[in-house]
């Protein structure tokens, strides 16, 4: 089990804003602090997320703007080097061939050794949480992106004709998964992940993350050496030979 590795350049891709910091906050953040360049993709605006009587649509511009605030905000805790917010409509998420192709392009411009994704085959948690369809889409893209978009030449074409030359993900890292194989230690950067996760003040009861946080990583860390991990599935795409 390998717990250490550190990226020179990883991509998180995500639907939602908080979706990262829930999902993979410890881990960002403690790569970011090892040197590791981290670039956060969030691909809607989050605007659905509101179940206020008082908000109608046209409060969906102000969520969006509102949403992107606080996930700058939490990408300055982590240590996030850029951010691109692709403000897909939030809730209508599919993983269409366009997203594919857009995810696609980011990584073959900035190259990432490592990209984080949800689990595309997730629909169920235990018998209280029925997994974002949102959630899904953007793990399907993402992971067709890695694998094999982003690496052939020849697909998107036009992507090629623009001067995105194919680039070889070496590892994709899976969260969400039932059966990981990989634990990142994040008990140096569990306070991190938690101050990020709570600078999305419109979305969740601030007073009550930490506990949440320190109570799944804790329970991510069961049976391991350390206090507090962030677990994965993580297939090794494309190793250099140091690294074999």
């Amino acid at each position: 089990m390998e717990t250490e590795y550190i990226p020179n350049i990883a991509m998180s891709l995500h639907a939602h804003p908080d979706d990262q910091e829930f999902s993979v906050g410890g881990t960002l953040a403690k790569w970011a602090k090892a040197g590791c360049e981290v670039i956060s993709v969030v691909i809607t605006s989050g605007d659905s997320g509101s179940n206020d009587p008082a908000k109608g649509a046209d409060y969906k511009p102000e969520l969006a703007r509102l949403r992107e605030t606080e996930q700058l905000a939490a990408n300055k805790a982590l240590g996030v080097s850029q951010t691109f917010f692709l403000r897909y409509p939030d809730g209508e998420l599919e993983p269409t061939i366009g997203l594919r192709k857009e995810l696609t392009k980011l990584i073959r411009q900035h190259k990432p050794d490592v990209v984080l994704a949800g689990n595309p085959e997730a629909w169920f948690y235990g018998n209280e949480y029925v997994n974002h369809p949102d959630h899904r889409a953007a793990a399907q893209a993402a992971c067709e992106a890695v694998f094999p978009s982003a690496g052939s030449r020849l697909i998107f074409a036009d992507l090629l004709e623009a001067g995105y030359e194919p680039h070889n993900v070496k590892r994709l890292y899976v969260h969400g998964v039932e059966n990981p194989d990989t634990w990142v230690d994040i008990t140096e950067t569990i306070n991190v992940k938690v101050k990020a996760l709570q600078q999305h003040v419109s979305q969740i009861p601030v007073d009550e993350v930490d506990k949440w946080m320190r109570d799944w990583a804790r329970e991510d860390a069961k049976d391991k050496d350390f206090e507090y991990a962030e677990s994965y599935r993580v297939m090794k795409i494309s190793e250099e030979k140091s690294e074999q």
